[in-house]
C-alpha cells in the first residue's frame, strides 16, 4: 500500500521556465564580466553551493574577486535579483499543483520533498505557499549530500516513517533521482507537465518510466499503483 508521495522540487512542483530566468548569462551582465568567464567560475562552485558548503554570497563574491570586479553593490544586485527569481517561480505553479496536493492529503497520505537546492533555494522554499504541504523535507543544501546519494532518499524515509515499497517517489528526472527511487523499490513516475521540448531545461522524457502528463492525473496514477501492489 502506498503511504507517502515524495517529489522532487524544480520542475516538478514549480518550474524556472515560466518567469524571467536568472542564470550564470544574466549574472555576468549585470557583473560586467564575460559571459564565458563568469560562467567557467560559476559552474565550479555548483557542487559546493549544492551540498552547503558555500552560500550564494559567497560563491558570487569568489566569482567577481576571481574577474577583478567585485563590490558590495554589485554582489548585492546580483544576490538580490537570483532570490527574487526564485520567489517567482513560486507564481506560475501549473493551475493543477496545489488541488493535487490537497487530494493527497485527503487520501490521508504524507508528502516528502527531496530537492537539489543551493542557499537562496532553501530559503525560498521553506517560505513558500508550498512547504506547508511537506511532512517531511530535504535539502541538499542542509543534507550535505545530494541526489542520486541513496542516503538523502533512506533520512527522508526514515522522517516519514515508510518502506521503499510504500513510497512512490515523483520527478522530472533531471538529476537521476528517479532511477535511484527504483533501485531503491519505490514505485516511480515521472512528471513531465513542465518540460519543454528544445529548451535548457536538465530533463528530458525517460521511456522507462512512466510520465505523467499534469499533476491531477498523479492522482489517478495512485489507485492504479495501489492496484497494481495489492494484486502481485
Amino acid at each position: 500500500m502506498i503511504k507517502a508521495i515524495i517529489f522532487d522540487m524544480f520542475e516538478t512542483l514549480i518550474t524556472h521556465y515560466e518567469s524571467p530566468l536568472y542564470f550564470g548569462s544574466q549574472m555576468a551582465a549585470d557583473a560586467g564580466v564575460p559571459e564565458e568567464d563568469f560562467i567557467r567560475v560559476w559552474r565550479q562552485t555548483e557542487d559546493d553551493r549544492t551540498i552547503g558548503k558555500l552560500t550564494l554570497e559567497q560563491a558570487i563574491e569568489l566569482v567577481l574577486k576571481k574577474n577583478n570586479r567585485y563590490s558590495e553593490e554589485i554582489l548585492n544586485t546580483i544576490v538580490s535579483k537570483r532570490e527574487a527569481t526564485k520567489i517567482e517561480c513560486f507564481k506560475h505553479l501549473h493551475l493543477e499543483i496545489i488541488p493535487m496536493l490537497d487530494e493527497i492529503k485527503k487520501q490521508g497520505l504524507k508528502i516528502g520533498l527531496i530537492s537539489n537546492c543551493f542557499s537562496e533555494e532553501a530559503k525560498v522554499i521553506r517560505n513558500s505557499i508550498l512547504f506547508p504541504y511537506f511532512d517531511a523535507t530535504y535539502l541538499s543544501f542542509e543534507q550535505g549530500i545530494q541526489k542520486p546519494d541513496e542516503e538523502i532518499f533512506l533520512r527522508c524515509m526514515n522522517e516519514l516513517q515508510v518502506s521503499a515499497d510504500e513510497c512512490l517517489y515523483v520527478g522530472d528526472g533531471g538529476s537521476f533521482e528517479l532511477e535511484t527511487a527504483a533501485k531503491l523499490g519505490m514505485k516511480t513516475l515521472q512528471a513531465v507537465w513542465y518540460l519543454k521540448e528544445e529548451s535548457t531545461q536538465p530533463a528530458w522524457r525517460k521511456n522507462e518510466f512512466v510520465q505523467v502528463e499534469t499533476p491531477m492525473e498523479l492522482v489517478q496514477h495512485i489507485s492504479e499503483v495501489e492496484y497494481e501492489i495489492y494484486n502481485k
